[in-house]
């Protein structure tokens, strides 16, 4: 029983899931957008949209792109 050799990278020539993907990336980039301008608006004295823009971010956005990866892992 020898275990499989890989190299300093940690390739062994198999195939390999990475968790995230486009889908995932796309959301934190966008989560991130949306939580720069939210903290920017709300700066400039914004009680309406840069809240909804935070929790845009925050709430919805960055707990998207790790659920995203979920499916394909299976």
């Amino acid at each position: 029983m020898n275990p499989k050799k890989t190299d300093v990278n940690g390739r062994d020539g198999t195939s390999r899931n990475f968790a995230f993907g486009p889908a995932n990336y796309l959301a934190f980039t966008l989560s991130l957008v949306a939580i720069i301008a939210g903290y920017i608006l709300l700066d400039h004295g914004s009680v309406t949209a840069a809240p909804f823009l935070l929790i845009l971010g925050y709430a919805v956005l960055i707990p998207m792109g790790l659920i995203l990866g979920w499916r394909r892992l299976g």
